[in-house]
């Protein structure tokens, strides 16, 4: 697979993802956003970014995608660190994402975030990268996320993360 860095938030990229097969599809048409795809024959997964609003030193990862027929092959996370590694190279120094699922948290970590302990928007979770992984910050993200209404899925996953440790930022 191949991913593409589509532009930055002032190139005002628009990106057309099938809303049947993509959720957030819709956000990437907004052009206030860079874009970055990974796909062979067209888009599998796609993050929408922009520069914090108070830190210009910050990157914010406002929406990432994977198509609903490829979720769980760990796509997500490869993207996450593909956008990570161009914010570092245009000289961010620091990267957040906010997530609200379990599944997406646990996509994150994979990339090398760490859960900042805040939760911001609508119930979203803060990661940053770089930051503090340890167990107990891990543990205490899964923790909001077990005392929400959750899938049979959701639920079931948070139980076998009981007490483990964050996942290495390239396993999984």
């Amino acid at each position: 697979m191949e991913f593409a860095l589509l532009g930055w938030s002032e190139d005002g990229h628009r990106l057309r993802l099938d809303h049947e097969r993509f959720a957030y599809a819709g956000k990437f048409v907004m052009t206030s956003t860079g874009k970055a795809v990974v796909g062979d024959d067209g888009p599998v997964a796609a993050a929408a970014f922009d520069a914090d609003r108070t830190d210009p030193e910050t990157l914010c990862i406002r929406y990432v995608t994977v198509r609903r027929d490829r979720q769980g092959e760990g796509i997500g996370s490869e993207l996450l660190r593909f956008v990570r590694e161009r914010a570092l190279e245009r000289g961010y120094e620091r990267v957040t994402i906010g997530v609200n699922n379990p599944f997406s948290y646990q996509a994150a970590y994979r990339a090398g975030f760490c859960y900042t302990g805040t939760e911001q928007g609508l119930g979203e979770l803060e990661l940053e990268w770089p930051g503090d992984r340890n167990r107990d910050r891990y543990q205490d993200g899964l923790d909001v996320f077990r005392g929400r209404d959750l899938s049979p899925e959701e639920e079931s996953f948070l139980h076998a993360k009981t007490g483990v440790a964050p996942p290495n930022d390239d396993v999984e």
